[in-house]
């Protein structure tokens, strides 16, 4: 059973056993680790809202009607009475008219009636159940073999997973979207804002049609959990590579790990359309992330990550809880659900209606969408050719892309290369070796060539990334595209599919990807290929691309590249 699922698969389905009773929430230090950040106040065994709040959100569960919100106007003002009912400022003036702005003056007049009609008294009654939902929580999150999965501060250098239904995930957005989290000592622990108020004082102060259609795609989650509830879970994992060896985790690698690794490269799938979150396989789809989980999302930003998290809500809930990246840390969300479609990037984002997430559920109850965050060095300039840097980019990219599960596997597989044994020599040739070292040789082996009939189904999922840490962080395309490659390839994925969005120093990749496959490169002698020019680069021996240096004679108009190609 263990072998065909995931590690947390299998502690998931450890926790539907009956178990003793879990201790009581004022005892558990993940619960005692958020409680500052969450806002509630806590008695005794139990949470609960202010009793003004309580009375305030009832009013608004019945309607307007009852309540008189029937407007942005009202629901700010209803906002803001609500944050100083929990000891918070008010709403800003400019937050406050991008309620306004939003609701009033964006939204048609039926879409507001709905929205102060049906939706809003919904999402209060689901906040007014706030209390019971994390009870509920830290009741099933029991931990086992040291892992927990309660909600908790999950802070750097602390791997884990904190595992939530998407009903607390709901209850929990509900609250950024009133602004109702606490602000103070978030900074302190390195969480950005997680409120929605700057979303709206954006709106107002600079206003951009892209500024709205984010928020439309956050509305209309809203409005389609309140008509249907989703009753699935989600995984949010902070991966760490450590800085020290251990005994059950690969540490952090040294140059000599990548120069010396013989596991070879993994196939490599060029794609010049197409979205990462609209591959046809499934894979560790990768997010291409500020270190502060979410970036701007919940500000002007509307890139990459920003867009995903709009159309992916429940990956925001992740702000609450994870503060940010160092550079031996990598983040996985496992299940987030799909609502939106959109089209455009950046300034021409725009929200194209619902989505319907067809995506198969695996044991834990998560969606098998696998979202990797790895935040690139910002600005890095001609630095980024130094080996400290090539490191440190792909250790975090290696660290997003791998299995710890694999530890011993991949110890083997650094072990040979060290004692400088061949993986790719037939293990039966030296009549010395003896049966046991012969059968260890041969796993080996078998791991190395990321055969697609490995029974254990996470060795199927490959990497769905594209340019990475390019664009407005500035970095080199053609130096990112290889080393994700070295990263997917050691961390034993069957595939790379790379999607271009048709950049044009990556045309041609795909003749130099299957020039190196060709030659039957290992990750190692790639590695220790990126390292010498990177080094020539540095020192100004060469100013040339790397594809144009590693294959000179690669040009559009030059008639040898499909003779030389075709020999492959």
């Amino acid at each position: 059973m263990y072998s065909s699922l995931s590690r947390v698969e299998f502690l998931y389905n450890l926790t539907r056993l009956k178990l003793p009773a879990v201790r009581s929430m004022e005892n558990r230090d993940d619960f005692l680790s958020i409680l500052p950040f969450l806002p509630l106040i806590r008695r005794s065994t139990a949470v609960f809202w202010p009793p003004t709040v309580v009375e305030a959100l009832k009013s608004l569960s019945k309607g307007p009607s009852h309540s008189n919100v029937n407007s942005g106007h009202l629901f700010s003002i209803a906002v803001s009475d609500l944050r100083s009912s929990l000891g918070e400022y008010t709403l800003s003036p400019s937050a406050s008219l991008g309620f306004s702005v939003f609701f009033d003056d964006l939204m048609s007049k039926d879409e507001a009636g709905k929205w102060f009609k049906e939706v809003l008294p919904r999402l209060a009654d689901l906040l007014l159940r706030l209390p019971e939902l994390l009870e509920t929580h830290y009741d099933n999150a029991a931990g086992f073999c040291g892992m927990e999965t309660g909600l908790r501060l999950l802070g750097s250098q602390q791997p884990g997973i904190v595992l939530l239904s998407q009903e607390l995930i709901a209850a929990l957005l509900v609250c950024a979207l009133f602004c109702l989290f606490p602000t103070t000592n978030r900074g302190a622990e390195r969480l950005p804002p997680i409120n929605f108020d700057s979303l709206f004082v954006c709106l107002y102060e600079f206003y951009d049609l892209n500024q709205e259609h984010k928020i439309k795609c956050l509305v209309h989650y809203f409005e389609k959990i309140c008509m249907d509830m989703p009753s699935g879970n989600v995984s949010f994992e902070r991966k760490v590579l450590p800085l020290k060896n251990s005994q059950s985790h690969i540490a952090y690698p040294e140059p000599v790990f990548w120069s010396k690794s013989t596991v070879s490269l993994c196939q490599f799938k060029v794609l010049s359309s197409g979205l990462i979150e609209d591959q046809s396989v499934e894979a560790l789809e990768v997010d291409f992330a500020n270190k502060y989980i979410g970036g701007g999302a919940l500000s002007r930003g509307c890139v990459q990550e920003e867009i995903r998290f709009m159309i992916n809500p429940e990956l925001i809930v992740s702000i609450l809880f994870l503060p940010s990246m160092a550079d031996n840390e990598a983040i996985e969300i496992v299940g987030a659900q799909r609502f939106s479609n959109y089209s455009g990037y950046a300034k021409s984002f725009r929200f194209c209606g619902h989505h319907e997430d067809n995506s198969s559920v695996d044991t834990m109850g998560r969606r098998k969408t696998r979202i990797i965050a790895i935040d690139a060095l910002c600005s890095p300039g001609k630095r980024q050719y130094k080996l400290d840097c090539l490191l440190r980019e792909t250790n975090k990219a290696f660290c997003g892309f791998l299995d710890q599960r694999k530890h011993q596997l991949h110890q083997n597989l650094f072990d040979e290369s060290k004692n400088g044994i061949s993986t790719r020599e037939d293990p039966s040739a030296s009549s010395q070796e003896d049966e046991e070292s012969r059968q260890h040789h041969l796993e080996t082996q078998n791991i190395k060539s990321q055969s697609d009939q490995c029974p254990n189904h996470e060795e199927r999922i490959g990497v769905a990334t594209g340019n990475w840490g390019c664009g407005a962080f500035g970095g080199d395309p053609e130096i990112k595209a290889v080393i994700q490659w070295l990263a997917v390839s050691q961390a034993l994925r069957p595939f790379i599919w790379y999607y271009t969005f048709n950049l044009e120093p990556l045309q041609k990749l795909e003749h130099v990807v299957q020039w190196i496959l060709a030659h039957e490169w290992s990750v190692g002698e790639l590695w220790s290929i990126l390292v010498e020019y990177s080094a020539q680069r540095v020192s100004g021996k060469t100013r040339v691309g790397f594809f144009k240096w590693l294959l000179p004679s690669l040009h559009a108009d030059d008639p040898m590249v499909p003779d030389e190609l075709g020999t492959m």
